[in-house]
């Protein structure tokens, strides 16, 4: 009997809350491009979420997904909360992008799962604070909230789930939202 070959696991989108308070829109509305980028990754094997879908880019969904879940522990868990966690991928001479550049289709299903335990982890780590909360990000210098970390956070997956479109329609011809 051949192995049985992994594929991305299907996914319930909700709509964001078309009339909440400012929390629970903002939540809701991350909630929903979370959701969305792991909905292009669904059904497809990890040989091909490790697939570039715009050549000369090497561009790949699983490479995103990696992308996404540095960049939520990052904001909500190192800046906002001040956890001492490190990244998740890095390349071993520090230079940026291992996300995309070491991203491997063996563990394409390691890759997801990360991605949603770092999702739920951040929901955890900024559950009770504040919309006002700040923190001082540490390359810049800037005074910045929870609320902007959420709004850049919605503009971030926005983007990527714009590339996601655009990977997944060059890889099997799937589209829409």
């Amino acid at each position: 009997m051949p192995p049985m070959t992994w594929t991305a696991p299907q996914i319930t989108r909700t709509d964001e809350p078309y009339a909440a308070d400012e929390r629970a829109l903002l939540e809701g509305y991350l909630d929903r491009h979370r959701a969305t980028l792991l909905h292009k990754c669904a059904g497809l094997t990890g040989q091909q979420l490790a697939e570039a879908g715009s050549p000369p880019s090497a561009l790949t969904l699983l490479g995103l997904v990696r992308h996404m879940a540095d960049v939520e522990r990052t904001w909500f868990r190192r800046r906002v909360r001040g956890e001492a966690v490190a990244s998740l991928y890095a390349h071993p001479d520090g230079r940026p992008g291992a996300a995309f550049d070491l991203a491997d289709p063996a563990a394409a299903e390691a890759d997801l799962a990360t991605l949603l335990a770092e999702q739920q982890a951040c929901r955890a780590a900024v559950a009770a604070a504040s919309l006002d909360d700040t923190f001082v990000h540490e390359r810049i210098q800037q005074t910045m909230t929870l609320r902007w970390v959420y709004l850049h956070m919605i503009e971030e997956y926005a983007r990527h789930n714009g590339h996601a479109d655009l990977i997944r329609e060059a890889l099997d011809g799937a589209t829409g939202e």
